[in-house]
């Protein structure tokens, strides 16, 4: 009788498993790992990393920065207060952007290291921040897309001045924060939303990407975009992505957007890669565009460039093959809108 007890309860609980097993999402996998959104392309078998090779091409790299790729400090600080009573987007550098909704000032994945790597190694940074940490405005509202090392900086989350913003990030990431005095830390799922106030919606989207901070936590944490909703306004800043049929899905079910940040550096890996200019993770200029066309956004704001050399293309090729390219994906020139880093703009200006 305790036997036939016994296998009656482990048939109940193997049972159990399975349906709990069932319930989960396309993108969480069985070992607590995740995954990007069905249909999605796959990582290239035939990239072969190489250092070597990687830094012999990087030497090749023109490192000319135009004068008016930054703006001077001292207009920053002056625009700052210029603008403090109105909505706007500052650009502080790679894809760290200060948002100011109205009495909600949103900082995304802010990096403020010299390197984007652990400790002392890791790309360096060729143009400094617009602003550094004592020089922020307050922030009432933290933005972390993934965990890559250009995005979630240790030493900028150790000594961010406002730990007392609310933080929005990715499944498995939270830890990070409350270890180092955060209060009010968010993980999110795929779709979850967050009401901020009567006017701010925060909800938590796919991206094509990955995770991935040490030899041994690969996709062990979620990636994602996010989707602002402000008073009638829409705004998605995307995790570092690749292409997707996942953008034509949030088009049809979001669109249309008003603002969309997307990625536009970081794309080229020739010769370790087969194919010039294309990265199954980071989208080329015209890859933007494309999402941008998928996701019916009416402004389209390139990122994720002129910062760190992470990739082989020139450093101011994104800049110029964004423009010219714009019309054939169904936007004015103006519509593909590149902010000078350190430059302040009105919400307003930039979407009529």
């Amino acid at each position: 009788m305790l036997k036939i007890l016994s296998f009656l309860i482990l048939i109940f609980i193997f049972n159990c498993v399975s349906i709990a097993m069932e319930k989960k999402p396309y993108h969480h996998l069985p070992d607590g790992t995740f995954r990007n959104p069905e249909g999605s392309p796959k990582r290239n078998e035939n990239f072969k990393w190489s250092f070597k090779i990687y830094n012999q091409e990087k030497k090749k790299l023109d490192m000319t920065i135009p004068k008016e790729h930054v703006v001077s400090k001292q207009k920053v600080l002056s625009d700052l207060d210029k603008f403090k009573n109105d909505d706007y987007i500052a650009w502080i550098g790679h894809a760290t952007f200060i948002i100011k909704l109205g009495d909600t000032t949103i900082i995304t994945d802010p990096v403020f290291s010299k390197n984007a790597g652990p400790l002392i190694f890791g790309p360096k940074r060729f143009v400094e921040p617009a602003l550094n940490l004592r020089e922020l405005p307050k922030i009432d509202l933290f933005l972390l897309t993934h965990n890559h090392y250009d995005h979630q900086d240790m030493m900028t989350i150790r000594r961010f001045p406002y730990k007392k913003a609310k933080v929005m990030l990715p499944l498995k990431l939270g830890k990070y924060f409350t270890r180092n005095g955060y209060r009010d830390v968010n993980e999110m799922d795929w779709y979850d939303e967050i009401k901020v106030n009567e006017k701010l919606k925060i909800t938590f989207l796919p991206a094509v990407h990955w995770s991935k901070r040490s030899l041994t936590d690969t996709n062990k944490s979620l990636w994602g975009n996010f989707l602002i909703e402000y008073d009638g306004k829409k705004i998605l800043f995307a995790c570092d992505t690749g292409v997707g049929d996942i953008y034509k899905d949030l088009g049809n079910k979001y669109g249309p957007i008003d603002i969309s940040f997307i990625n536009i550096g970081a794309y080229n890996f020739y010769p370790m890669m087969p194919t010039k200019d294309k990265s199954t993770f980071h989208t080329n200029p015209e890859e933007a565009l494309s999402i941008g066309r998928d996701l019916k956004s009416k402004k389209v704001i390139g990122m994720h460039w002129g910062t760190f050399v992470l990739s082989l293309e020139p450093i101011m090729e994104p800049l110029t093959r964004f423009k010219d390219n714009a019309e054939k994906y169904g936007f004015n020139k103006d519509d593909a809108v590149l902010f000078k880093i350190g430059q302040i703009s009105k919400l307003n200006d930039i979407i009529e």
